[in-house]
């Protein structure tokens, strides 16, 4: 076994997101992706909703940067902040997975044309410092799995009141 992916495992590991959360998203009635499990935390829609800014700011725009620029310094932003400002618990589950899903297009085509060379390239960030593309990838990967832990919390927050006694199997 190797420690490192080639950009061909990186481009299905990303390509599978869209996929899993399509299937899940068109299972889920809107008051589930609604629902926010406490005071403070997202909805499944300000999830997808973070993820498309995730795409553009965080991961496929900190690429194309790095790419374009010398000693490229990242872009900071505060996903709490952004969350409030795109009020996404109004919108469709559906209407935010096809923007994600067609991003994530746009963004696999950019991976595809990287080269092996370039994983090296690295940029600044301000709250952790260098970031190489090789690893803007992996964490990409470990951020879509993060959410996909999320999402499926969240269900099982909304569904919890509903167990009744069922409860008592699950606080063992």
């Amino acid at each position: 076994m190797t420690d490192t992916l080639t950009i061909e495992q990186f481009v299905t590991l990303l390509r599978v997101t869209p996929a899993i959360l399509q299937r899940e998203l068109a299972a889920l009635p809107s008051e589930i992706t609604r629902f926010r499990p406490a005071p403070g935390e997202w909805s499944i829609n300000e999830v997808i909703g973070h993820m498309i800014e995730a795409e553009q700011r965080g991961f496929a725009g900190r690429i194309q940067r790095i790419l374009a620029e010398e000693q490229h310094i990242c872009q900071t932003w505060d996903p709490n902040q952004v969350a409030e400002a795109r009020g996404d618990t109004n919108k469709t589950a559906v209407a935010l997975w096809q923007t994600f899903a067609a991003l994530r297009e746009q963004s696999i085509a950019l991976v595809l044309a990287l080269q092996p060379e370039q994983l090296t390239q690295r940029g600044q960030h301000p709250a952790v410092g260098e970031l190489s593309i090789g690893a803007l990838l992996y964490e990409w990967v470990y951020h879509d799995r993060n959410h996909f832990k999320q999402i499926e919390s969240n269900i099982q927050a909304w569904f919890w009141p509903q167990l009744g006694n069922a409860q008592r199997f699950y606080e063992i």
